[in-house]
């Protein structure tokens, strides 16, 4: 719906931005907050599915650059956005809301426990890996503004608020719990439909040759990789699930972001972006259904 309100609807771009930032401030917060103020009385979640998440994803990262190197040739900086692609899932707007309508509220608190360190560790991954192939070296300014950033940024902040007003023992007062519940309601559909209105701002364009290997990598390989980790620790089934769905998902658009901002790579992302999102609609089902 989403796709085809931008598309073929001619909602204007303004629209899109003010919906993307409402959801992205407001209604996701809104649901993660409810969510987590109830931290102390939800199930207890693995801490090692952190191990199975992102040890899978710094593995995917290095075979990822290697890839780039030896198949296209791909400077230093180039590779890491490569890389970066096959790694860095939408998360935010489509992990959340597959979370809650397939593996239902359980998965949630493991979700949330995977979203506050997604960002800080990948965005300091990405950082470090550009500034050491321009510069040879790492700046402690560029790690504290990503640090800064990614608490300061809506989603993260409400997991991490939520879990402190956990630990208070208050009781929310019940117009203000309704409010949170009326909002959480918005952020599944809501984010659906600006993550369609996002896509149809993108197009397939030059660069298909390395977007169809990043989308590879990124929808077959990696969660696989996530999966053999999680085997490996015997991790939990819904930890598990949760894992494996969360590295199967879509590019995320920070990755968009990251190949404007170091100049590299903009148009096979976009690619990516849209080849990814199309073909997960099958795959990521496929590999849920496959380790149950």
């Amino acid at each position: 719906m989403g796709y085809a309100l931008s598309r073929w609807g001619r909602w204007p771009k303004t629209v899109s931005d003010a919906l993307t930032r409402f959801t992205f401030s407001v209604a996701i917060p809104a649901l993660l907050f409810r969510l987590m103020m109830d931290f102390r009385a939800l199930p207890a979640v693995d801490a090692r599915l952190l191990i199975a998440y992102f040890g899978g994803s710094l593995l995917m990262f290095a075979v990822s650059r290697i890839v780039a190197a030896r198949a296209f040739g791909m400077d230093g900086v180039s590779q890491t956005i490569f890389a970066m692609g096959t790694i860095f899932s939408n998360n935010v707007l489509l992990g959340i809301p597959l979370a809650k309508i397939i593996l239902g509220d359980a998965s949630l608190p493991s979700v949330s426990l995977v979203v506050v360190f997604n960002s800080l560790t990948l965005w300091t991954l990405v950082t470090v890996s550009v500034e050491w192939a321009r510069h040879g070296e790492v700046s402690l300014r560029g790690f504290a503004a990503t640090a800064r950033s990614v608490v300061l940024n809506p989603v993260v902040s409400s997991v991490l608020l939520g879990i402190a007003f956990s630990f208070t023992g208050l009781a929310m007062p019940r117009v203000a719990t309704d409010t949170l519940g009326l909002l959480s309601q918005a952020a599944v559909p809501m984010s659906l439909i600006v993550l369609g209105m996002g896509l149809a701002e993108y197009g397939i364009g030059e660069g298909i040759a390395p977007s169809l290997v990043l989308s590879l990598l990124k929808l077959v390989a990696a969660p696989l990789l996530v999966y053999a980790i999680a085997r490996a620790i015997a991790l939990p089934a819904v930890e598990t699930q949760t894992v494996v769905m969360l590295a199967s998902l879509p590019v995320g658009a920070n990755v968009y972001i990251m190949a404007r901002q170091f100049g590299a790579l903009q148009a096979p992302v976009a690619t990516s972006l849209v080849l990814t999102t199309a073909l997960a609609a099958l795959t990521t089902p496929l590999l849920l259904v496959a380790i149950s």
